[in-house]
């Protein structure tokens, strides 16, 4: 993995753990020579996972649409900030851009990347990994729903298992590169959409 999206929120939340494993993820990401792929904000935990990359000599690249840029939240100290028109654009260019992706503690618009990204994975459209960082248990309830739906019938096995998950960056960093995509048996190819 030579670079990862990493989604989070544009907020820091109310609990110090969340800013200090975003910035330990952009550090290690850095020291690792992985390349930041991301949102393009200079706020809450987009911010701090950036400022760790390059505070630590790392390549940190944003993608933002031009209305979000308009409201002045880039990030000045990127190596790269790649606008678009639309926020499916956003989605569509961070995935062309990674081999994985890590998603932080975040909002509504944090969700939506990382299950636009599985279900992608789903379709077969990509094998890359998608990790979960869960600091402090933030994603607790979100990771029991995946067991139900998959307790239910309406999950399969092999794509419950498309989420990696850990507590440390170290850890979930070392699962995601061992990790190996399930054969993907769905409806539709690439060329098809």
């Amino acid at each position: 993995m030579k670079n990862i999206v990493v989604f989070c929120g544009s907020s820091s939340g109310n609990s110090p753990a969340f800013a200090e494993q975003a910035s330990l993820l952009g550090k290690t990401l850095a020291k690792r020579d992985i390349a930041l792929i991301y949102g393009g904000s200079r706020l809450g935990l987009m911010g701090k996972v950036a400022d760790g990359v390059i505070e630590n000599n790392g390549k940190a690249i944003g993608v933002l649409p031009y209305f979000l840029q308009q409201k002045e939240i880039a990030h000045h100290g990127l190596d790269e900030l790649i606008l678009v028109e639309t926020m499916l654009e956003r989605k569509e260019k961070m995935n062309t851009l990674c081999d994985g992706v890590i998603t932080l503690p975040g909002g509504y618009g944090t969700l939506d990347e990382l299950f636009e990204m599985l279900t992608w994975a789903q379709l077969g459209l990509h094998k890359k990994p998608i990790g979960i960082l869960n600091t402090e248990g933030y994603y607790n309830e979100l990771i029991a729903f995946l067991d139900t739906m998959t307790q239910k019938g309406l999950l399969k096995p092999e794509y419950r298992d498309m989420v990696v998950i850990s507590d440390t960056v170290e850890s979930l960093l070392t699962k995601m590169e061992a990790y190996i995509a399930p054969e993907v048996t769905k409806w539709i190819g690439k060329e098809d959409i």
